[in-house]
């Protein structure tokens, strides 16, 4: 079934986790295909990230560098890519599909005519690829038809790829007709942090609509969250409810995480949340409904008052720590 082409999505210079992951997936789909595993890094001055993904055992990294290429746009992306895969001959298209992937890769598909797969978590040497309905109750097997195919894996559903080998570098130029692209950046606002990203931590703290207040995130959660180390998260009743912005939402409609340990506070497990967090290692779950439907996927699970047992977590961690 052919080549495989991973889009390297990179921020400030650098991969995140996500793009580990495709690479991952990249090679897993190359090796089942009988083909071999490329990345595409788009931009300018890209020579280091090149040289990172070569690294990752891809066969060969495509660097594109073009000034329209110096932020993310649709258009442009989309032009550039399709032109790649037309030349290169490349039949499978991987992304992570996070914010820039799903704009992406929907796209792409369209101006190859080729089908999609979204969100997959699993490519099969048939030629099928799995991904999960439902808020992961049923998983649906996608066969996808034609010679050339676009996937988006989740982010969730391999390892991080790690650094196996260097492939070569290949500078290759497109053809962006001013016409054509009708997007124009004009800026970017982003939450800054000092905390870990929410998609990469290998601790997150979740709080929902138990806290009952946004201040209660701040005064109850956030002690144990930068005690632990770790990134926040939190239920979608609680950012509805105005606890907490919406880039902290995990969950069906929200991020998927998958770390090392989850802890689940005043959040009752509704299935939309579960289906953004159930693949983490270890599950703590802190509620004082003892029926909340969290503790059926919790590891270990803390029936009481989260007002009392968070600061007591926070005071025996500390206490751990020094």
């Amino acid at each position: 079934m052919g080549d495989v082409l991973v889009f390297a999505e990179h921020q400030h210079g650098k991969f995140p986790k996500t793009t580990l992951v495709a690479f991952a997936a990249g090679k897993d789909a190359a090796t089942k295909y009988g083909g071999a595993c490329h990345a595409v890094v788009l931009g300018t001055g890209t020579d280091a990230l090149a040289n990172e993904a070569a690294a990752y055992g891809m066969q060969t990294v495509f660097q594109v560098e073009n000034p329209k290429l110096e932020h993310y746009l649709a258009d442009a992306y989309t032009a550039a890519l399709a032109e790649l895969v037309k030349a290169k001959g490349i039949e499978t298209v991987i992304a992570t599909a996070t914010a820039m992937g799903k704009d992406l890769t929907p796209r792409l598909a369209a101006r190859l005519n080729a089908p999609l797969g979204a969100d997959i978590s699993e490519i099969n040497a048939d030629g099928t690829v799995m991904r999960a309905m439902y808020a992961g109750n049923v998983f649906a097997t996608l066969k996808l038809a034609g010679t050339t195919r676009v996937i988006s894996v989740r982010a969730t559903a391999f390892e991080a790829a790690t650094k196996d080998g260097a492939g070569k570098i290949e500078k290759v130029s497109v053809t962006l007709a001013e016409g054509a692209l009708t997007m124009q950046f004009v800026g970017l606002e982003e939450m800054k942090s000092d905390r870990p990203v929410l998609t990469e931590a290998r601790i997150v703290v979740s709080g929902g609509r138990g806290l009952k207040n946004g201040e209660n995130f701040k005064t109850v959660l956030e002690p144990l969250v930068d005690e632990l180390g770790a990134a926040m998260g939190a239920s979608r009743a609680a950012v509805d409810a105005g606890f907490v912005p919406n880039d902290l939402q995990v969950g069906q409609t929200g991020k998927v995480v998958a770390p090392e340990l989850y802890i689940a506070v005043g959040l009752s497990g509704a299935i939309q949340h579960l289906a953004g967090m159930k693949d983490s290692k270890v599950i703590v779950a802190i509620n004082k409904d003892a029926e909340a439907p969290i503790f059926q996927v919790a590891d270990y699970g803390l029936v009481a008052d989260l007002f009392k047992a968070v600061p007591e977590m926070k005071e025996a961690v500390h206490k751990l720590k020094s």
